[in-house]
């Protein structure tokens, strides 16, 4: 049920590193893009590289998306959606469903024991940028309030991209300096590694020499 778990392109992780202003951490793929072509929702493994949980599967990334939600969940539109979920039978089973197809989608690349879904589900509203990232991740017709928080938002891509292309070149060659940076220290640390244990082999050697004298 997941995005196919393929290496990112760097120069999707570029323009995530510049949309955020910071390198992402635990990105398994684009989880959908913007009109523009950049990704707008990434999807990120639910343990960090650290081992630390992250229950949030679809992270929203697009800063001009992500402003204009802000301005809905100030205007109170989540509070007005809570509401609602306690009124409407209807509305809140699909939004049960919802939260179980989230937990689902995560369950299928790695169980979180004791962890919620994300975002409120399934009896409260309390992020809507996790509702709107998992509605563009999942398709429209799978989260009732997601869909209802993207319809109301205006196309942010009709200005152009959120991140201009000379930042996201800048930050592929960044990625890929930081790469090899990694690797050849990477190097370094392996051929000392190896030193070490030629001396210890030699050592030992001489030790067991020694006593068969």
């Amino acid at each position: 049920m997941s995005t196919e778990n393929q290496p990112v392109a760097d120069r999707d992780l570029a323009a995530v590193a510049a949309q955020l202003g910071r390198v992402p951490r635990g990105t398994r793929a684009v989880a959908h893009r913007c009109p523009c072509g950049n990704p707008d929702v990434v999807e990120t493994a639910p343990r960090l590289p650290d081992g630390t949980p992250f229950p949030t599967l679809y992270y929203l990334t697009c800063p001009k998306a992500a402003s204009l939600i802000g301005t809905l969940e100030a205007d109170g539109l989540m509070k007005e959606q809570t509401a609602r979920l306690a009124e409407d039978p209807e509305l809140a089973a699909a939004y049960q469903r919802a939260h179980e197809d989230y937990i689902a989608r995560r369950d299928a690349i790695e169980v979180l024991e004791g962890f919620p879904s994300a975002g409120g589900m399934p009896d409260r509203v309390k992020c809507l940028h996790v509702l709107v990232g998992h509605s563009l991740a999942a398709g429209q017709g799978v989260n009732p309030l997601g869909d209802e928080a993207l319809a109301r938002l205006p196309e942010w891509w009709a200005k152009g991209p959120c991140v201009s292309e000379q930042d996201v070149e800048a930050g592929v060659a960044a990625l890929r300096a930081q790469r090899e940076e990694a690797e050849d220290h990477g190097a370094v640390i392996a051929a000392k590694e190896r030193k070490t244990a030629e001396r210890q082999a030699k050592r030992a050697a001489a030790e067991a020499a020694e006593g068969e004298q």
